[in-house]
């Protein structure tokens, strides 16, 4: 197997994995209302497959490696930014 495909499918089973977690806070945010719940639910998924779909966007449109590692960092600090605001103000 291919480096490239190993990485693909391994940043694919992260993402799964990740819409599953997310889809879970969310579900606990519907049944029980709470804010913390759904703003740890869009953290969680933007921190999994926010990722994943940002950065198979920056390599469809030809981008160099820089500028996929900086849209990977800033989904990632958004994401984190989220599940801080989860965790600590909602």
């Amino acid at each position: 197997m291919e480096l490239l495909s190993v990485v693909s499918v391994a940043r694919g089973v992260t993402a799964v994995v990740g819409l599953f977690v997310a889809t879970l806070a969310y579900r606990g945010y519907r049944r029980n209302g709470s804010a913390k719940m759904r703003a740890l639910a869009v953290g969680i998924g933007l921190l999994t497959v926010g990722i994943y779909v940002a950065v198979m966007l920056a390599d469809m449109v030809g981008a160099g490696n820089g500028v996929v590692l900086l849209v990977r960092g800033l989904v990632t600090v958004i994401s984190l930014c989220v599940v801080l605001y989860a965790i600590t103000v909602a």
